[in-house]
């Protein structure tokens, strides 16, 4: 019996095209890291707020989001880098490949500098308290420069994730993370109990455990089995810029719509209803996104997939593998709402009594998940195929509409209606992209929907 499923495990592993027989041992690899992920992340959340309070929490998330913006100024090299190299992979052309990666561990240490450098002197200057809608709060303006050093660090650390995900084997990538978590739950528990809840403390666990695996794992992973493809200062080649910013630039203003979209929600909330709100959000948002970060795991790997089984012009694997991410869909679909179904019970068997969601959030939430997996799917397959123009003009109308949609329904129905801004926004994105990815697909992408 026991031989019997190991034969059958083995075959559904093995089974296939080379390149879906990749993507399942990453994905299944990545399932069992993010389950644990998953486990961390529910369980720091309430023994971060323990450590400081649901207002202090809540100024936290919001600073993060403001400093988030910084990641603009990639200039969309990472997602251009991303496409490149999995195309130079694919090709087996790795001296360009590792080009490829020297140049733009280069430039984006030289913007991260840049970027320090001008924040230094302004900081100074920005009215954090105003900016964060925060009670009388001491060292705001130290926070926020602390927080954006480390920042700027992994800005150009975390490039070894791209390289990861370029090459397939965005596993590692999760592995990666999973320990950077594990070391900061251990941290935040230590902190609980030898000193008394701090902000400044709390950065540094949560931004530094992190830059330490991924700093680690950079050393290790390029002295080894990346050896092909470490940086290396004699193969920086600035003509290659251009190359990786034609594929970038849209990128570019796609991630600007995407901040505008996934990170201005926070700031909203604090300034319609205070930073304890954001806490509660947030809350929401963590129980709903485990299905998102399950979902995320599985379709991370086909970016890559879908720009190698493109550049090869194999229409039929690409076919055949959306129909069975829009089965996965459909059964997420179901789990959500059965999460939400019985979302009173898992707020209270995860955090007691400490923060009380409304059910309207949890229903505007559960809406949005479901919205943003359509969405995903369909985005990852134009991302990785360089089909992105329509994509950089419906990101950029929504990012425009967003934040006044946002304010207009939080006024109207509360903090339920901050989420179901976007929820709207994703639904017709998605229904638009489906039909563009299908054009594509089919072969009769003309116009807008082939570019």
């Amino acid at each position: 019996m026991i031989q019997a499923i190991q034969s059958n495990i083995y075959n559904f592993l093995n089974r296939g095209h080379q390149r879906s027989v990749r993507l399942k041992k990453n994905i299944i690899f990545s399932v069992f890291l993010k389950g644990g992920s998953v486990v961390i992340s529910l369980v720091l959340i309430p023994l971060t707020i323990g450590y400081v309070n649901p207002t202090q929490y809540g100024i936290w998330l919001t600073l993060s989001s403001v400093i988030a913006w910084a990641a603009f100024f990639d200039i969309g090299l990472g997602n251009g880098l991303k496409n490149k190299l999995a195309a130079a992979i694919a090709m087996g052309d790795y001296t360009r490949a590792r080009s490829y990666v020297s140049t733009t561990y280069v430039l984006l240490g030289g913007i991260a500098v840049i970027l320090f450098a001008v924040f230094y002197l302004l900081n100074p200057y920005i009215n954090w308290q105003q900016i964060l809608n925060a009670p009388q709060t001491a060292g705001l303006n130290r926070l926020a420069l602390m927080m954006f050093g480390f920042f700027c660090l992994q800005f150009v650390v975390q490039l070894i994730n791209i390289v990861l995900t370029a090459n397939q084997q965005p596993a590692i990538s999760s592995l990666l993370n999973v320990v950077g978590q594990a070391l900061m739950l251990l941290a935040i528990f230590v902190l609980t109990r030898v000193t008394q809840g701090s902000l400044i403390n709390l950065l540094l666990v949560m931004a530094g455990m992190p830059l330490i695996v991924l700093a680690v794992a950079s050393l290790w992973l390029y002295k080894a089995s990346y050896k092909l493809m470490a940086p290396s200062l004699a193969l920086v080649n600035l003509k290659y810029t251009r190359e990786m910013l034609g594929s970038g630039s849209a990128f570019l203003v796609i991630q600007l719509g995407a901040l505008v979209l996934f990170e201005t929600d926070n700031i909203v909330i604090t300034q319609l209803f205070g930073p304890q709100e954001v806490t509660t959000f947030n809350i929401a948002y963590k129980l709903f996104s485990v299905i998102l970060m399950l979902f995320t795991i599985i379709i991370t790997p086909f970016w890559s997939a879908f720009t190698e089984a493109y550049t090869k012009q194999d229409y039929s694997w690409i076919k055949t593998t959306m129909q069975k991410i829009h089965k996965v869909w459909v059964a997420l679909s179901c789990v959500t709402l059965l999460m939400l179904a019985l979302s009173p019970l898992l707020y209270n068997l995860w955090l007691g009594h400490k923060v009380s969601v409304p059910l309207s959030l949890s229903v505007s939430m559960c809406v949005y998940i479901i919205a943003s997996l359509w969405q995903i799917i369909h985005v990852y397959l134009l991302n990785g195929v360089g089909k992105i123009r329509l994509q950089l003009y419906l990101v950029l109308g929504s990012a425009l509409i967003n934040i006044p949609l946002a304010v207009f329904l939080g006024k109207q129905i509360g903090l339920a209606g901050v989420t179901l801004s976007n929820a709207l926004l994703f639904i017709v994105m998605g229904a638009i992209f489906s039909i563009q990815t299908k054009k594509i697909i089919n072969g009769t992408a003309k116009g807008i929907f082939n570019t």
